[in-house]
Parts: C-alpha cells; structure tokens; sequence
C-alpha cells in the first residue's frame, strides 16, 4: 500500500506503508541510533513525535517484548528507509512491521531519510503527517491536503507528562535494602532495571506526587525520570519539585528530570532548533576533563547562564554545540545530567552516575545515624 509524509511546508514523500493505515499528524524528529529502535519506540519521551531513524536499515534483528521502554509506542508515527520482513536474531519474537500493526501505529518506508534529515536540520523541526488515506501531491486532492496542512500547522505537544505518566505508585524488588523514590515523568524501564540490579527497593511515584506524598515513603534517595514534552509547560510539577528537594535527600535527576529541576532553581530551557536524539552525543566533563558518548533524546535544553550562581554550576557540556548537560547543586543534595546513563540500547559510558547517586545516599544515611 502507497503512504505519505506531508510536511508542513507543503513537502510531500512518497513510499510504503508499513504498520497500520490511517492518518497521523506529529512533529517530525530524527534519531541516529543503528540499533535500540525497539527502545526508542517504547520510550515515553518520543510522546507526540514522528521519529525518522536516519540508519537505512531498521528491524534488522527485530522486536521482542523485553527490549521494550514501557508497555506501548509513544511515537505518534515511525519513517524508515526500509523496514526488514526477514529479522535474524534468536530473540526476535516478531518483525517490525507486526509490532507497529499491534501497537496501532502508522509508519512509512522507503524514502530519501537523509533528504528529509537535511530539511530538518536546515529548518529545524518541523510538524508532519503520515497517511495512507489519499496522495497529497494529487491535484484532484487539493481540498483534502490543504485541510490536513491547516491540522499539521496546528498541531503542537502539549499535556506531554499528564498523558504518559503512571496513575498510581508501583514497588520494584520489596526487599532492596535501599529505598529510592524514581518520581514517573516518562521513564524508561532501565532506569527501574539499573537500580534494582544495585540492590534497590523503587517505588515508581506519579508524576504530580506532593513532597508530603513522597516524605511518607521515607525514601533513602529520589531520582527524576526523562520524560516528553515543553518542560516549562507541567508548572505543578515544578512547584512540587520545589519542596521535594527542600526534604534534603539525595536526587538524581536525568533529561526532563534535569530540565524540571533547573527550571526549578530558577533558570530557564529554550527549545533546540532540532534537538539531540540518538546514541552517538558527544559529553564533556569539567571535573575529570573527559569527554563520554551518551544516549540522549530531548529538543529542549537548559540555558546553562540562565542558572542563578548560588543554586549551583554547569558542570557537563555538549561537545558539539556546548549546550549544558549537566548541573550540580549548591543548595540542593542534586546533580542531573541531560543524557541518559540507563542507556539500552546504547553506550554505557555513564552508567557509573547510578553509582556516584547511590554513593551519596548511602553517605547521607550514616550523616543521619
């Protein structure tokens, strides 16, 4: 079946369907990573988003129900150069395509990926809809495209954290013998994996939980999950955030985290022109003068001027573009980096800030004792 990309300057591509049919309208992003499209998919922060992969072969070694982020596709739409039928891997449970079609979820394959990641990148991002529905450079279908434009031009991410955060608490591994509240503004299931394999207790809060909710689960430490969206936009959770980090216990924040808790100390997040995604962002760390690969996935960045001296200091910087990727807090027990240290699948290089976290949890309990 023929499938379309109309973007909102007009633009259209033509090429395959592939997942379900129908129409979707989202903001148009790409991501550079080889592998992890399954990862990329289930991963809340590409709430509201059609994601194009700019590697031209994806589902190579296909889909299987314990590389998923979360329980569902988040994406609002997937763009491929081609979409493998024949996956070789002794995990792979099923293909691409079978698990967009499950998952509800339109896709298009077969179009120049790097022309459009040009156009991205040289206009930044821009809104964009998939359609099986009708041929949108068809003349005898003006009426019908110019309609769809109006939607397209329309279109914006909002209520991002509200749509993709848990409704209730949920306890990973009862008997960890140190207790971490990971507050839900998106997260991705390796964050809850790389604190349980470190001998956690995680409670998974909602994303609007109080300070008096969370001081009443007595945690050790509180982490702050990636999520999607505007980040100046959840206003409530930043007030939270306010008097949660005034309880003095240790936090870890990673991407939205990150974004929320500047935000919160007073700074301030600009969009980027078409973001960071993908498993190849290169880091630089002032304190050990290293420069580490990371994952990452986010179009806002925080204004690392913006942040007032005494609430802390950039502390991790983008190597290409110098945007801040990390914070560490004077007046809070905080650090947060923009990247993602959980990454899977991509580099492990930050793994270790899991590590640095729970050291300062654990130093925080004997000061306590």
């Amino acid at each position: 079946m023929n499938a379309y990309l109309l973007l909102a300057n007009g633009m259209v591509f033509a090429g395959q369907s592939v997942g379900a049919e129908g129409v979707t309208v989202g903001e148009v992003v790409f991501a550079t990573g080889m592998v992890g499209f399954e990862e990329t998919l289930t991963d809340p922060s590409y709430y509201g988003q059609i994601i194009t992969q700019t590697y031209p072969l994806i589902g190579n070694y296909g889909m299987n129900k314990d590389d998923m982020e979360s329980d569902r596709i988040w994406a609002k739409g997937y763009i491929v150069r081609e979409a493998c039928t024949t996956p070789s891997n002794w995990r792979c449970e099923e293909t691409l395509d079978s698990f967009l079609k499950k998952n509800n979820t339109i896709g298009i394959e077969g179009i120049d990926t790097r022309h459009l990641t040009r156009i991205i990148r040289e206009s930044g991002v821009m809104n964009g809809a998939i359609l099986t529905t009708f041929d949108p450079a068809d003349p005898a279908n003006k009426a019908e495209t110019e309609k769809l434009l109006e939607t397209i031009r329309a279109y914006a991410v909002t209520d991002a954290v509200k749509s993709v955060t848990c409704e209730k608490p949920e306890v990973f591994h009862e008997k960890g013998e140190t207790h971490i509240v990971l507050m839900h503004y998106g997260c991705k299931r390796n964050i809850v994996r790389c604190l349980v394999k470190r001998g956690c207790k995680v409670t998974v809060m909602p994303a609007f939980a109080t300070a008096e909710e969370v001081a009443a689960l007595n945690p050790d430490g509180i982490m702050l999950s990636n999520g999607p969206g505007d980040p100046a936009e959840p206003v409530e959770v930043i007030e939270n955030l306010k008097q949660i980090f005034a309880l003095g216990i240790p936090t870890f924040g990673i991407c939205l985290g990150h974004q929320l808790s500047a935000l919160a100390a007073g700074a301030k997040t600009m969009k980027l022109k078409y973001g960071h995604r993908g498993a190849n962002q290169p880091v630089t760390d002032f304190e050990s003068g290293r420069t580490f690969i990371t994952s990452q996935n986010h179009g806002y960045a925080v204004v690392g001027e913006e942040l007032p001296a005494e609430m802390g200091e950039v502390a991790q910087v983008n190597a290409n573009d110098g945007t801040c990727e990390g914070i560490k807090y004077k007046k809070w027990n905080c650090f947060t980096v923009q990247f993602h240290p959980e990454a899977n699948g991509g580099p492990k290089d930050t793994e270790f800030l899991f590590d640095r976290f729970l050291n300062n949890v654990k130093a925080a309990k004997k000061e306590v004792r």
